[in-house]
């Protein structure tokens, strides 16, 4: 039978909590379970699209290498985890997209408006059709002008929370949330259709 996602995620920050206070085994039983939450963001992304160049498990299982091999000591909790973690996933789609536009000198990567996009699950779905170094530099642009809303950004975009999520990430109200989310797609939108 299988754990409520709920409980799930207390779990998480209670192993947390414990891991930062030395709690002997909880770091034993801490990471899989980060993993699994990886995983399941990794799977969700697979079934929306599976036909990507980097496959989510590989996203995931590279997060995951980076994020162990940092000090998760400092992880408060869950949301923590994945503030860090929205960043790590970015940095590996972003030097991925690098790599692959090595390669291909100029890569095969399709723009595609920001404004048709409604909602982070579509923008998961579409993912494969934006050219995530565009992305990338608008992001970097948008976070000199507003580092929160380039944080909703990337903790929507890549760590796919929830709106709920991210205004309890960020310490802020949902519908300050909604807002940045609302002015960061035009502005990135109208950024990347200047490049």
């Amino acid at each position: 039978m299988s754990q409520d996602p709920e409980d799930e995620r207390e779990e998480i920050t209670r192993l947390i909590c414990a891991f930062s206070e030395g709690v002997p085994g909880a770091e034993e039983r801490l990471l899989p379970l980060i993993y699994d939450e990886l995983h399941g963001l990794a799977a969700r992304l697979h079934r929306e699209h599976p036909q990507r160049t980097l496959c989510p498990t590989e996203i995931v299982n590279e997060a995951y290498l980076r994020l162990v091999g940092q000090r998760y000591s400092d992880w408060t909790d869950r949301t923590h985890f994945f503030r860090i973690a929205a960043k790590i996933i970015r940095r590996v789609l972003v030097d991925h997209a690098r790599a692959r536009n090595a390669r291909k000198r100029g890569g095969d990567a399709r723009r595609e408006e920001l404004s048709t996009i409604v909602d982070a699950s579509a923008i998961h779905s579409r993912f494969h059709q934006l050219d995530v170094l565009a992305l990338e530099e608008a992001l970097e642009a948008l976070s000199k002008k507003s580092e929160p809303r380039a944080r909703v950004v990337e903790l929507r975009f890549f760590a796919g929370l929830s709106v709920r999520e991210v205004a309890g990430a960020m310490g802020v109200h949902e519908l300050t949330v909604k807002r940045h989310w609302k002015f960061a797609k035009a502005w990135l939108f109208s950024k990347m259709a200047e490049a």
